[in-house]
Order: structure tokens, then sequence, then C-alpha cells
């Protein structure tokens, strides 16, 4: 099946007491389980809930196996912890989303494990590796200016030498771009942005070979970081309109990135999908589609961020990502901001640099919108 009738009808339970074509929800946290090996349980990540999520998304992805979790940093953590211990070292990327940053600063030291940041290309990440690099953790593109590293290229160097290979997906999805076809170990997502698709869900997934997912889950049954019965069967309805959300907002994507760049008080415009943008040529090798983030820069002594933010009417100033409706945030005061400014200068995340996330609206009313907030 293409992609768009996978989102519909891959790993959907049906259900043959009623004849419902829904996967029911399971809400037990208790299940019988003589003449069971499985042994079904919630923080055994195998509830049929969970299970029709994971093989939907498997399809979707080319994985053998993948686990569901309570949110994307729960899948993050638990994947890196699995496959790191005490003296360990790891490769990150020096662009990476905040919460991630947050994690890798504030336990791995702790715990003794190494890790360096490297640039976002495919050589210096290489080149940033050392005999007990066991990991190379990567996001393409890049939270938040969008920055596409060559995937295939980084797997192809970490598979001689026995180093695990780790992309966060999110801003990709499914729909535009696929890590497991150029060689990635595993492919992480935080569900609450564009699986979920709809602003209302908490939730990451983890999908991978068996071998690797086997060795992920010893761990997260020790960590508990699963999702229960209610929110997968949400998330298993929001993956059947994944391929028309993601492929509207980013043609939307496409069309706002240069409307922006004929604004006189923009400096900058981060989409992938730009000629002008330093990694274009990488995602148009590997990228079906070029997403629906973008980043934008407001020159300085122009208009003021904040201010922008307060005029919009119809895009909406909030945190997170991915929903159907378009929302905007400055990451130097939200996702980024647990970051010191230098780091935060090291990343190329200015103070006037804007995130936009392209909902499914009509273009030409976002359009209107940013135009009546820059003149207010």
């Amino acid at each position: 099946m293409k992609k768009s009738s996978r989102c519909v009808h891959a790993g959907s339970g049906m259900e043959t007491h009623a004849r419902g074509i829904n996967t029911p929800i399971h809400t037990s946290s208790a299940f019988r389980y003589l003449d069971d090996d499985s042994q079904p349980y919630p923080r055994y990540f195998n509830t049929p809930n969970q299970a029709a999520v994971v093989e939907k998304l498997c399809q979707l992805e080319s994985a053998e196996a993948g686990l569901l979790f309570g949110s994307g940093m729960a899948a993050i953590s638990t994947c890196l912890l699995s496959h790191l211990s005490a003296g360990d070292h790891v490769v990150l990327q020096d662009q990476l989303y905040g919460g991630t940053f947050n994690l890798v600063m504030k336990e791995f030291e702790r715990l003794g494990i190494d890790f360096t940041l490297a640039p976002s290309d495919a050589q210096s990440i290489l080149t940033a590796t050392r005999d007990n690099t066991r990991a190379i953790y990567l996001e393409s593109p890049t939270n938040p200016l969008l920055t596409v590293v060559d995937l295939q290229r980084v797997a192809e160097g970490a598979a001689g030498r026995g180093i695990l290979t780790l992309v966060d997906n999110t801003f990709a999805s499914p729909i535009n771009q696929n890590p497991r076809l150029l060689g990635i170990d595993l492919v992480l997502h935080s569900g609450t942005k564009y699986l979920a698709g709809h602003s209302d869900l908490s939730c990451g997934v983890a999908l991978g070979s068996r071998e690797v997912i086997d060795r992920v889950r010893a761990s997260a049954l020790n960590l508990g970081g699963c999702l229960n019965a209610t929110d997968a069967y949400l998330l298993e309805r929001s993956l059947k309109t994944l391929a028309l959300r993601v492929l509207r907002q980013s043609d939307n994507a496409a069309q706002l990135a240069r409307f922006l760049l004929g604004q006189e008080v923009v400096a900058a415009v981060y989409y992938p999908g730009l000629e002008s943008h330093p990694t274009h040529g990488i995602a148009r090798k590997q990228m079906s589609g070029y997403g629906a983030m973008l980043g934008f820069e407001l020159k300085p002594g122009g208009v003021n961020p904040e201010r922008f933010l307060r005029k919009l009417d119809m895009i909406t100033p909030a945190l997170s990502l991915g929903g159907v409706e378009s929302t905007v945030c400055v990451p130097a005061t939200t996702s980024h901001r647990h970051l010191s400014p230098k780091q935060r200068q090291t990343m190329g995340v200015a103070d006037g640099l804007l995130r936009l996330s392209v909902g499914i609206e009509d273009v030409e009313d976002l359009q209107a919108d940013i135009l009546q907030a820059l003149a207010g």
C-alpha cells in the first residue's frame, strides 16, 4: 500500500464482537494471562491499543518493531539510556531540541556518559566519533533552524564501526522522510506533534529492528514511560489523516517561506525547500517533502518579536507544534530558554528568531495575518 492507505488501514484491529471497523479501547490495566504468552500489561508496552499504533507506524517507517511512550522525551531518554553506560561516548548535533539538550547537560555527566556536540553536517559528526563512541544522535530537519543532515552518509560511516544511529524524525514526519530506508537504526518521534496532529495528546515512539527495540524495551520496562489505552486509541485515530494533514501543511509552509522572503522587515528565512537554504541539496535528495516547519528572523531594530506575536489574529503564539492550527513562538524564550545566551548563540538561535508551525488553514489567510501583524 501507498503511505496514505497505510495511514488508514495498517495496524487497525477489527473488532469481532460488534463488528466495528475501529480498534476498540481496551481500558483494562489487568488482563487474563492463562494461555497467553504475551501477558498484556500497559507497562510491558504490549496491550492491544499500543500494538495497533506501533504496527501502523512500523509500516509507515519501514521498521520491524516499536514502542509507544507517554512523551517524546520518554522515547528519547529511554533509547539513549538503554544503549549508553558509564564510560561510553555519544556524538550529538549542536542543533538540538532544547529538551534533548537539557537531558544531555543535566544527566549524562552524572551518569558518567561522555558526549560531543558536533556541527550539523555528516563529516563533522563522523569526525567527532572516538573508539568508545556507542551512539550518534541526530535531528533532521533540526529545531529551529531546519538544517538537514545527510543521514545515509552518517549511517554508512557509523555502521562500519558498530555505532548505533538515532534520528529524531519529528519535524519531517514519516510522510516526508524515512530514515530507516537510509540506514538509520532507531527512528524517534515526538508523537505529540504531527502524528497526533490536533494539539491534544502527549506521546512518543521509537521504531527500529526487533533486536534494537528489544534492548530498548528492557530499559523501558524499568523506566515506565508507557501510554494509556485511551490516548493510544486517539493517536491511532489521528494517524489515519496524517498524510492528508502533512501534505497540506507542507504545501502551505512552502508558500509562506517564499512569501516571507519578500518582506522587507524579514532578515532571513529558514526552510529546507528554499533553494537558498544551505542544506537544500541534501533535503532534495533524502526527503519526499520539505515539511511544515519554518523559521524566520526579524531584522534587529525593526519589528519587535513580542509585539508582532501580540498583533497576530489567526496564527496563535503557543508552545509545541505540528497541529492543524498554525502556531508560532520565539525559541529563545520558549523551547530553548533553558540554554544560556552563549549556548543559543552557538546554536544560531537569535533573539529575533521565530519558529512557525504551519497548519492546514487557507494560505492566503495566513499571509494576510502576518502582513497585518507586521504593519501593526
